[in-house]
């Protein structure tokens, strides 16, 4: 299916990803910082938007295979935070402080609507398997960004420590490696599997 095919379908939405710019990018930015925007979830709810404008196919089939496995990790450490009154790796703390603006707490909850929203996108264009190669390479520079580009306190995608041991695997380039390598395999490779899985008679 065509880019402009598939757009057809769902016209609307390119409004709902210009509106979303426009109202995320600066609320964000205004409380969290530019950097924030290296984190992976970030990078993908923009590139979700801007590929429900321009109506890219791969696009939104990269980021169907990142959104579930961000969705989980925030839903797990949110939920824990809730259950037992403590973290789980900590990934949330921030909806729980009050020096950070309502609204912008409030926007963060997209992390658990956003794979929802690429679900029936896909189930009305189909999932082009390139997406999983090319939400890799995302996510490749995204580690090396996070580790370049932002302090070791910001721990920006795990790129300097991981989450529940508080440690670096090895030396720096090593970590980043093993790092990449579990996010793009197991993680990714699971998503990618039930997204061909779901929909096997709309490969490309």
């Amino acid at each position: 299916m065509s880019a402009v095919a598939a757009g057809a379908r769902f016209p609307r939405l390119r409004w709902f990803g210009i509106v979303w710019l426009l109202v995320y990018l600066p609320v964000y930015a205004s409380a969290y910082g530019l950097r924030n925007f290296l984190f992976l979830c970030n990078i993908g709810v923009i590139l979700t938007a801007v590929a429900l404008i321009v109506r890219s196919r791969l696009l939104i089939a990269s980021q169907a295979v990142a959104a579930p496995v961000i969705a989980l990790a925030w839903a797990l450490d949110a939920g824990w935070k809730l259950a037992t009154g403590d973290f789980l790796y900590g990934g949330t703390a921030y909806m729980w402080d009050p020096a950070f603006p309502l609204a912008a707490r409030v926007l963060s909850l997209y992390h658990l609507g956003w794979p929802l929203l690429l679900w029936a996108v896909l189930r009305r264009i189909g999932y082009d398997p390139r997406g999983w190669p090319l939400q890799s390479a995302i996510a490749a520079l995204a580690l090396v960004a996070g580790r370049l580009l932002a302090p070791a306190a910001d721990n920006v995608n795990f790129a300097w420590t991981d989450p529940f041991l508080g440690r670096q695997f090895g030396p720096w380039p090593v970590h980043l490696l093993v790092c990449w390598g579990l996010l793009s395999t197991v993680a990714y490779g699971a998503t990618h599997a039930l997204l061909r899985r779901q929909f096997p008679d709309r490969v490309a």
